[in-house]
């Protein structure tokens, strides 16, 4: 059984090689046909934020979202990381940007240990916290044009350090609990086998 374990510090080799790759671009690419915003809380005011009106629907920011967020681009070459998509209560926008965000989504985009993207949509047709009757004082109007919705940025990254010590410690934790319970269940074999006294 030596070569699992062999096996399982190869793997948290090629993890390491993971969390020290250099990250996805970012700030995020312009949000295509969308024009970029210069309101406050969008530029300086907020540290790693950007933010775009646009006529592009939930879906569209979702995948531009998950193609520009999801490659290291390591010697030019995209190399995909693992990413899976959280959604989380509108109202949550509030905490990750500031008091008076408005907000009908938003999404999280996650490099497990390294790396996260926030994506808030304020769809102003759709607000669930404004009745269908009063969501026209909501229309969003920038650049001489009516907006279908506003779309906003906000990503944070772990230091390279910090995920090293978090992920080496989860993981030398891990191999001496799972080699604690195998020789645990082992033990405990033997003994119904009657090969070792009790």
């Amino acid at each position: 059984m030596k070569w699992l374990g062999k096996l399982y510090w190869l793997v948290g080799l090629f993890i390491t090689i993971y969390l020290l790759l250099p990250g996805p671009t970012l700030p995020p690419p312009a949000l295509p046909q969308s024009l970029k915003s210069n309101e406050p809380g969008d530029t300086v005011q907020l540290q790693r934020v950007s933010a775009y009106f646009t006529d592009k629907n939930r879906q569209d920011v979702h995948n531009f979202s998950k193609h520009a967020f999801r490659c290291s681009h390591f010697l030019n070459i995209c190399l995909p990381f693992p990413q899976y998509m959280l959604n989380h209560p509108p109202e949550d926008a509030r905490k990750i940007w500031q008091d008076t965000k408005r907000s009908y989504y938003l999404e999280e985009f996650v490099h497990p240990f390294r790396e996260s993207l926030f994506v808030n949509g304020f769809d102003w047709q759709r607000d669930v916290f404004t009745p269908p009757s009063k969501r026209v004082k909501n229309k969003i109007i920038a650049g001489g044009k009516v907006w279908r919705a506003k779309v906003s940025f906000r990503w944070w990254v772990a230091p390279v350090w910090a995920r090293l010590v978090l992920f080496w410690a989860g993981w030398i934790m891990a191999y001496f609990l799972v080699k604690l319970a195998w020789q645990e269940m082992l033990w405990s074999y033997r003994l119904t086998k009657g090969q070792v006294d009790a």
